[in-house]
């Protein structure tokens, strides 16, 4: 057989970036050449996100660029993930440098969409749940040291501004020995930090057992010889009960660190968001994990401008955060997504306005997040290293148990000790900081 070279470009969360490794696992067993200079290669594949109006554009944008391959090596340009499986028929109609697409249920399928496209054919598998392996290789695309753990696939929680379900279809979790077993797996390959994700974590075993699965799984990964760090993202406040808190706080290697998709402060909004949760319930449940949970760091992320929000609305949102003091927050200008409930509400909110109140919002929570940083001055702290610096190889990057990757910032540890590996876990002492990075 000629050797194929594939390069695979992915783009989006970080439950697309498993996608994307699964899929570089899979190609790999099936016989392909990965490479990582889309120059070199014969097969690209772009891992779209579709989540929002910018990740669209970032995805088509990527798409023309990796499409000027074409005219070198690259016989076959794909595209796959979230847009693809959104948009199928539009891709392939206005944009002609794609010469086929797979959803983001069809990763497994990337090998025959590669053979029957190079043969002529102009793919398009877009099946709408997912019956993929459940103990599918992985190439890991992240440090070695830390990696994703996708729990569970698609979503059932039906938020009116959301298209997740439609993309990916009802929230499936995965057989729990194959998690472990996966987690195993990472462990055994120097893996130290496993994150663990899904558009819900805490429903995960609830459509296999009837019951949360979550505590019991993590116990058993804290078992895991190797692991150090076990962080938990994207957890959903309405479900977030007493057992998934103890376990949080019982277990030593589950960092206490939580990443709650809030969204809004204002109970009108949230209704119209479609939570099943008010104002005052998310307050009392703060309180109740720092009180439980000494030390826990929650991240969480908010929509400014969602379809009805009035200045009153707004308010109310910028009330909560006063009162939350959450530690690290993102803010997104609402996306009118085609299909979702919420675009077809009413009074939509003018995006000059949509803006502006991000910019609000960020400001508030600058300042919070400032006294927060503040605070952590003069401690020491556990610290992971990710790596010397591009900028300065004198100094290492670091994360504490606080700082989850790509979104939290780093730890820059000055007159480094040359001798600290990727992985390793150093005692470190705070003397400032720079934004949201770290400074000893």
């Amino acid at each position: 057989m000629q050797e194929i070279k594939v390069a695979v470009v992915s783009l989006g969360c970080a439950k697309n970036l498993v996608d994307s490794e699964t899929m570089l696992g899979l190609l790999n067993e099936e016989g392909f050449t990965l490479t990582t200079d889309p120059e070199k290669a014969h097969v690209i594949i772009i891992n779209t996100c579709g989540f929002i109006d910018a990740a669209k554009e970032e995805s088509i944008a990527k798409i023309l660029e990796m499409a000027a391959y074409k005219e070198k090596n690259c016989r076959l340009l794909l595209a796959a993930g979230c847009m693809a499986q959104r948009f199928a028929d539009e891709l392939l109609d206005e944009l002609p440098e794609v010469d086929g697409l797979f959803g983001t249920n069809d990763v497994h399928g990337a090998a025959a969409a590669i053979r029957r496209g190079l043969d002529g054919e102009k793919v398009s598998f877009t099946q709408g749940e997912f019956a993929g392996r459940d103990d599918a290789p992985r190439l890991l695309s992240t440090p070695s040291h830390t990696a994703y753990l996708k729990i569970a696939e698609g979503c059932d929680n039906r938020c009116t501004y959301c298209a997740i379900p439609a993309i990916r279809g009802p929230y499936q979790s995965r057989d729990y020995q194959a998690v472990v077993s996966e987690a195993q797996s990472l462990a055994a390959g120097g893996v130290k930090e496993l994150n663990l994700i899904a558009q819900d974590i805490t429903l995960y075993g609830t459509d296999r057992s009837g019951k949360p699965q979550l505590p019991k799984l993590l116990g058993e990964l804290a078992a895991i010889g190797g692991v150090h760090w076990i962080r938990l993202l994207y957890a959903y406040p309405e479900r977030l009960d007493q057992q998934i808190i103890e376990a949080v706080a019982r277990e030593e290697k589950v960092c206490k660190y939580l990443d709650l998709p809030l969204q809004h402060g204002s109970d009108k909004i949230l209704r119209r968001m479609g939570r099943k949760t008010t104002a005052d319930k998310i307050l009392k449940l703060i309180e109740k994990l720092r009180r439980e949970v000494p030390g826990i760091v929650l991240r969480s992320s908010f929509i400014a401008g969602f379809p009805g929000e009035e200045e009153e609305e707004f308010g109310e949102m910028l009330a909560f955060l006063k009162e939350a003091q959450l530690d690290r927050v993102g803010f997104f200008a609402y996306s009118r997504e085609e299909g979702t409930p919420a675009a077809a509400y009413p009074n939509q909110v003018p995006a000059e306005v949509k803006e502006e109140r991000v910019r609000r919002a960020v400001a508030l929570q600058s300042s919070i997040s400032e006294k927060k940083q503040q605070q952590l001055v003069g401690k020491t702290v556990t610290a992971m290293v990710d790596g010397s610096s591009a900028q300065d190889p004198s100094i290492l990057l670091a994360r504490s148990y606080m700082q989850a990757p790509e979104v939290d910032g780093y730890i820059r540890i000055q007159n480094s000790n040359k001798k600290a590996q990727k992985g390793d876990l150093l005692p470190v002492t705070i003397t400032g900081f720079d934004g949201y990075d770290l400074l000893t």
